[in-house]
């Protein structure tokens, strides 16, 4: 089919992904003027300190992008042109302090911008063409069809010195009906490829999962095969244990069950049903999505240890394997895929957040795992699992305060494996503190937090969220209010990472909540007296 090629002066971002319309809500007035005062400082350095940044008479420069620091600090960030044209490389940084003094600049050049002419010698046909016929050689079996090449011209100063170039993104559809992309950059006066990479860094698919009907998946394509593994959470990624166990001998483990990374040929994976092996794969990499998500978005970190780096799943382990768990030496998650009576798959969207958020535990509290500081660690694993469900408002597995409900089957003979509003309801976990409770298996001595976490969020007494039925009861017959699941979730994630230690009891899960209230809403807050108030109404304090 022919190929159809546009000209632009400027360089135009393609999505290449739906997204939703979004309306902005205007910042105050204030904020307006702030950031207004920080550019008008940051262009006046860009005058006063000209020599020092390469900046000549030529240049031109848009702001992209104002950071503003909790102390006052603002950080400029603008786009260069030379000559009325987009340079690559041409953008910086001015850094501010409060006050608006210039504290310095980064660039990502340090060079002059300038070229000697920046009239082409290359048609922008001939680089489209170039540009189309580096998207086919990038796709070998795969026919492209309907390409599109729009080459735009601008300075390149990123390769050496600064040149004049067209920069092409072609486009097409391969022949599975996936979108394919490269962008080429072309030497505007020889005509030479000066760099070319792909243009969709991922690979936008979309699984049937058992749990949570049709998801969306972020995949990485490898030649013709596409895997399951998300090059924009950490590259984690989902494997085939292949039926096979770890071999153990006290906390050594030797793995037997090596997860071979599932693929795909047309990026449509699984099948709804555990006939299809992907099938519970879909839903282990879609829990890891929203679990990276939730805590990215609403706690910004980057990641399990929040260091940009993925874990990774492993699926189909073991024979009829009840449990799921998270290992911190292989820094995964395992799912079993449960005896069929009593549990399903494991790989439920509030199992793979509890599994992840065992993670976070390690990296941060490293909470041990036995006694009252046992129980707090499940307890925040069910807390953050159960709040990565809400995080992911999926209409197939709604939110809840239940764990686990859509695993268990008739064999376990209750609705889920523990339940918030009232732990006692699973006939083992605990509602309240006592001086024994860290004697519980820590799975149900877990159960005074979660009770905690419910109050907080909820608050007692009988009500219907979701079209689930709950009534929570105080240890101390008192009314508590709630204060809702975000407030809830930063308490408890402050908490976690800044006042926990790897020995705290919930004597001192009281005093880090209560902290992490003081930091986040003040000592005199009614979120301060909520916390305490959520506590005493469990027996702690």
């Amino acid at each position: 089919m022919p190929a159809s090629i546009r000209t632009t002066a400027a360089a135009t971002a393609v999505a290449l992904t739906a997204s939703a319309l979004i309306t902005a809500v205007a910042p105050a007035a204030s904020a307006q003027d702030g950031r207004g005062a920080a550019i008008g400082k940051a262009e006046s350095a860009l005058t006063a300190h000209a020599a020092q940044l390469s900046v000549t008479p030529r240049q031109g420069h848009t702001v992209r992008d104002v950071v503003t620091d909790a102390d006052g600090s603002r950080h400029v960030r603008f786009d260069r042109t030379f000559a009325g044209l987009p340079v690559l490389g041409g953008d910086l940084v001015v850094h501010l302090t409060a006050k608006g003094a210039f504290r310095g600049a980064d660039r990502a050049v340090t060079n002059d911008l300038a070229v000697a002419s920046t009239t082409p010698a290359v048609s922008a046909t001939a680089a489209g063409e170039q540009a189309i016929s580096a998207l086919r050689q990038a796709a070998p079996g795969r026919a492209v069809s309907n390409p599109t090449a729009e080459p735009h011209l601008l300075v390149d100063a990123l390769h050496g010195t600064p040149r004049l170039a067209w920069q092409t993104t072609a486009a097409g559809q391969d022949s599975l009906g996936n979108p394919v992309a490269r962008t080429v950059l072309t030497d505007a006066r020889t005509g030479a490829q000066i760099d070319a990479w792909d243009a969709i860094e991922t690979a936008a698919g979309d699984g049937q999962s058992l749990y949570g009907a049709t998801v969306p998946l972020e995949t990485t394509l490898s030649g013709s095969t596409y895997q399951l593994k998300d090059p924009t959470r950490g590259n984690t990624y989902t494997g085939d244990a292949a039926n096979k166990t770890d071999l153990c001998f006290g906390s050594i483990c030797i793995s037997r069950a090596p997860a071979t990374v599932f693929t795909d040929a047309d990026n449509h994976w699984g099948t709804g049903t555990t006939a299809d092996r992907a099938t519970a794969a879909v839903d282990a990499q879609y829990g890891t999505n929203e679990t990276w998500d939730y805590y990215k978005n609403v706690h910004g970190r980057n990641g399990i240890a929040n260091d940009g780096k993925g874990s990774y799943n492993r699926v189909h382990y073991g024979s009829n394997y009840n449990n799921a768990f998270w290992q911190d030496s292989c820094f995964c998650m395992t799912y079993g895929d449960g005896d069929g009576s009593t549990f399903g798959p494991l790989v439920s969207l509030d199992v793979a957040g509890h599994e992840m958020s065992h993670g976070v535990t390690s990296r941060t509290a490293k909470l041990t795992y036995s006694g009252e500081s046992g129980g707090l660690n499940e307890a925040t694993s069910d807390i953050f699992g159960t709040l990565v469900e809400w995080y992911a408002g999926n209409a197939a597995d709604s939110g809840d305060y239940l764990i686990g409900e859509k695993i268990v089957k008739p064999g376990f003979g209750k609705p889920a494996l523990r339940f918030m509003d009232q732990p006692s309801r699973d006939t083992k976990s605990a509602d309240c503190w006592s001086s024994g409770v860290g004697n519980l298996d820590v799975h149900y001595s877990s159960g005074v937090a979660n009770h905690f976490a419910y109050l907080l969020d909820e608050g007692s007494g009988a009500k219907t969220i979701n079209g689930v039925s709950y009534n929570s009861p105080t240890c101390n017959n008192s009314t508590v209010a709630g204060i809702g699941r975000d407030k809830l979730g930063k308490i408890w994630y402050r908490a976690l990472t800044v006042y926990m230690t790897s020995g705290t009891t919930y004597a001192g899960a009281r005093t880090a909540t209560l902290s992490a209230a003081t930091d986040l809403y003040g000592a005199g807050s009614a979120e301060y007296a909520a916390v305490a108030a959520a506590w005493s109404a469990v027996a702690v304090g």
